[in-house]
């Protein structure tokens, strides 16, 4: 007989984050513990590495490498048999120096004679000056001791998990784990096929940190957060392992992969692992699952969750309001062990470095997005769809909580994008109270963020924003509802930039009916920011359509062709693909558009013709030479 509040462990499973936790268990966590439920979570992503970088784990890794043929051998592979020894006495104090436990280690590190280099190390190559100079102070300076040893521990770290993926599993990445079987996957074969394999070193592993947090926390539930593609196989391993170790437990899928690919799920061999899956914001579905779990409520007055009778799927949706933005409570990392996260710095964009260098408290300004109207974001689902915001009291009475717990002052706002009205009361009140933060997050580049705006954000604390200027094309961004102007992105990043705060520019190309010409624009006019101190670092991504945005939707609005998904599918529904009659080489353009982007951000070539970037033919761009100057003269 279950107690009358069922125990709960929340797992973060692999792979996400290193540097810091995922905070949808710390979310759910909190939100259950305010409502008096036993709950606890664990990072089994951080375990899982760590685990597998242990002496132990490193030895049976090494064992992996002799039992390859010799033909089989990769260089990566050979590299690790070769330098074995030197390994396995470095990577200790490797872990130990990310962790920040040991911060001296950064000038053995810096001899380039520590650590044994492998096949990663060769990217610093492409840094050596034409003078033979130090291959790193472009990007780190004469002062830059810890960045540079994080980044050549980050480095031999890569090395490692290179040697995982030869020997052991193809599928292993630090930030995603076997991505490729759950993405946009419309059967779920592959899955089940992996699953029904014999497990490798990696599954062996997981097995037993997963037996390790049952016998610790006894759980009667367990959650299984998966945000993303690259999360889904393992969640379903711990699930594997559950069941076969104790069936009586409730396993409980959701996350953010399961709200935007599962949304019609029909595929019964899903609940061969977990019994229930639960769509967006868990609060409200928890709560109905678990009192169901406890005899005092139907399966028919769950709350948007997926379960399986005999060999059907069966969708339950008892209308019920969801919790209130402001009632559901401060997140908690009680239980994670936020002195073992590894502050990496794999990438040198100084925007994407805040992703995993360090350690933030993930926190959201506001439910949804409050704009909800760009024709390539999922708008149509709850986490956009649904905009609610806290108050600034209840926001900052939440900072203090957290840095109170944590101990630690920087925090990630992690909202799709945050509500300019809701940070100008939100940086008063941090104001007002004397609490002093570092905080960065996710703009849109509109016109209410002025100069005197921008300056208070910095003065409450904001180090860095980003915002999407998307194509850099006025027609394009009216086309996708974009809601701004070149001009006014230019006002809003250059106020940031004045005001101190790093500014980073979400970029895209390839969308519906962009041309090359269109392309070329929008390279000359990222050009100008760049030259202007508008912005500091910016990423190009290629446009994929969603089947919840409104390009998905509606896709004769934007002139393209939708391709038929497999009429047969019952797994997972999000990309499809679209025939775009504009004639645009987008694999070719995109090419230029990283490099010249990527050199904008080292001040190379900020002066250049812009068609001197892309490795296809191109004509000259019709953007005024002047343009992005001309905008900022109007400031003010």
């Amino acid at each position: 007989m279950l107690r009358q509040s069922p125990r709960v462990l929340s797992v973060i499973p692999p792979m996400t984050q290193l540097n810091t936790p995922y905070p949808s268990t710390a979310y759910l966590t909190g939100f259950l513990r305010s409502r008096g439920i036993d709950a606890q979570q664990v990072d089994l992503a951080l375990a899982l590495v760590l685990e597998l970088f242990t002496p132990a784990g490193l030895a049976q890794l090494h064992e992996a490498v002799l039992a390859l043929p010799e033909g089989e051998r990769t260089p990566q592979t050979a590299w690790f048999a070769a330098e074995f020894p030197a390994i396995a006495a470095a990577t200790p104090r490797v872990l130990g120096f990310l962790q920040g436990r040991d911060p001296t280690l950064a000038h053995r590190i810096n001899t380039r004679a520590f650590l044994p280099e492998g096949a990663r190390f060769a990217s610093l190559d492409a840094y050596v000056d034409e003078d033979g100079g130090d291959p790193l102070a472009w990007a780190f300076g004469a002062l830059g001791l810890q960045d540079r040893a994080r980044h050549l521990a980050t480095l031999f770290l890569n090395d490692l998990a290179d040697v995982l993926r030869d020997a052991v599993d193809e599928r292993f990445e630090f930030v995603r784990y076997a991505e490729s079987l759950a993405a946009a996957q419309a059967h779920f074969d592959p899955l089940a096929t992996a699953l029904a394999a014999p497990p490798n070193f990696v599954d062996r592993t997981l097995h037993t940190l997963t037996l390790a947090a049952l016998e610790q926390h006894q759980p009667e539930v367990v959650l299984l957060s998966v945000p993303f593609p690259g999360s889904v196989y393992a969640a379903l391993r711990i699930a594997q392992t559950i069941k076969a170790a104790r069936p009586e437990v409730v396993c409980v899928l959701g996350g953010g992969y399961v709200n935007t690919e599962l949304r019609e799920l029909a595929e019964p061999r899903v609940f061969d692992f977990v019994d229930y899956v639960t769509l967006d914001a868990g609060e409200r579905p928890l709560l109905a699952l678990l009192e169901h779990i406890a005899g005092k409520r139907s399966k028919t007055r769950l709350v948007r969750t997926f379960w399986r009778d005999s060999d059907a799927v069966k969708y339950t949706n008892f209308v019920e309001p969801d919790i209130p933005f402001d009632d559901v409570g401060t997140p908690t990392w009680d239980g994670l062990p936020l002195d073992r996260y590894l502050s990496l710095l794999d990438m040198l964009n100084p925007m994407n470095r805040l992703w995993s260098d360090g350690r933030w408290n993930k926190l959201t300004v506001a439910h949804g997005c409050y704009w909800k109207k760009c024709s390539f974001c999922d708008v149509s689902l709850d986490y956009i769809s649904r905009y609610e915001a806290a108050s600034a009291e209840v926001l900052v009475d939440r900072i203090e909580a957290i840095v109170k717990e944590t101990g630690q002052t920087g925090f990630h706002f992690v909202d799709e994008a945050a509500p300019p009205k809701a940070l100008k009361a939100l940086a008063e009140e941090l104001i007002r109270r004397g609490v002093a933060i570092s905080w960065w997050g996710n703009i849109r580049f509109e016109k209410t963020f002025t100069p005197e705006l921008c300056q208070l954000l910095a003065d409450s604390g904001c180090i860095a924003i980003s915002g999407g200027l998307e194509v850099a094309s006025d027609r394009l961004l009216k086309l996708m509802k974009k809601g701004v102007s070149i001009e006014q992105v230019a006002r809003v990043t250059k106020a940031f930039a004045d005001a101190g705060v790093l500014v980073h520019a979400y970029l895209m190309y390839g969308f519906p009916t962009q041309t090359t010409q269109d392309t070329v624009d929008a390279l000359e006019y990222v050009r100008q920011l760049f030259e202007n101190g508008c912005i500091h670092s910016g990423f190009f991504h290629r446009f994929a359509c969603t089947v919840h945005s409104p390009v998905g939707l509606n896709p004769a609005e934007y002139g393209v062709t939708l391709q038929p998904l497999p009429a047969d599918g019952r797994f997972a529904k999000n990309d499809v693909a679209f025939i775009d009659p504009t004639p645009t080489d987008h694999d070719g353009l995109g090419q230029g558009l990283k490099k010249g982007l990527y050199n904008f951000m080292h001040g190379i070539g900020v002066d250049s013709d812009i068609r001197s970037w892309f490795p296809v033919r191109v004509p000259k761009t019709t953007v005024p030479r002047r343009f992005v100057e001309r905008a900022l003269a109007t400031i003010g």
